[in-house]
Order: C-alpha cells, then structure tokens, then sequence
C-alpha cells in the first residue's frame, strides 16, 4: 500500500487519490454515503476528528453529507475552480487533505451542505 507523503501512513491508492489529488469518489458507490452508525467520521490521513454522524443527512447526492464540521477550526476551505466549475474545496485543518466541498443548498441552521467523499474519511464507531 503507498503511504501518504504528508502524514506517513498506509492508504488505499484510491483514498491517495482523494486526500492528495483531489479525486472523486463515485456517488452513490463509497463506503459511507449510506452509512447510519453513530459515531465519528476522522480525516483518514491525520486521524484529525473532522464531521460527527450527529450532523449526517441524506442529501440524496450520493456522498456523505454533513451540515457542519465538529470544529470550524478543524477544516479549511479555499475556492475551487477547476473542471469549469466555482465551488468551495473542504480540506483537514491540520494535514491539508482534500475532503470535498462545500456548498450553500444545505438544511442546518447555516444551510450549508458539506459533501464529503468517503475516501477522505475514516469512521470511529461511538
């Protein structure tokens, strides 16, 4: 398995891809789009806890969504504006790993929608 250049650790070719390339992980077809446990969902690549399943919703998009992080301060975003396209890029805080985006269509009390790929994401069962 190759190991992430920031962080060390073993990943998937797949959740590489994701974390430090920015990737995407198919709708519909990722480990946690549809995945209902309670507990905490970890940056894959640092550990960093980023999103709780407390704030999880089915936003019918085929990925993970979230209404918000556990900590503000625990992701960072910054405009993206690749594939033709002007969205808000999601990122871990403290290793700099690609999450998803962000986006204003959300139901929580700030309406925003974090669609996250499950690639980026390891999940801590409460």
């Amino acid at each position: 398995m190759p190991k992430d250049p920031v962080t060390g650790k073993e990943l998937t070719r797949q959740q590489l891809k994701v974390v430090r390339e920015a990737a995407t992980d198919p709708p519909f077809r990722n480990e946690y789009a549809d995945h209902h446990e309670a507990g905490v969902y970890r940056c894959v690549a640092c550990g960093e806890p980023l999103f709780s399943s407390e704030d999880k919703y089915d936003s019918g998009s085929g990925w993970p969504s979230f209404t918000k992080p556990m900590d503000p301060d625990a992701v960072a975003t910054e405009a993206d504006r690749s594939h033709g396209m002007h969205r808000t890029e999601v990122r871990c805080a403290k290793c700099g790993a690609h999450q998803g985006h962000v986006f204003d269509d959300g139901p929580g009390p700030d309406g925003l929608r974090f669609c996250i790929n499950s690639s980026g994401l390891e999940f801590e069962k409460s």
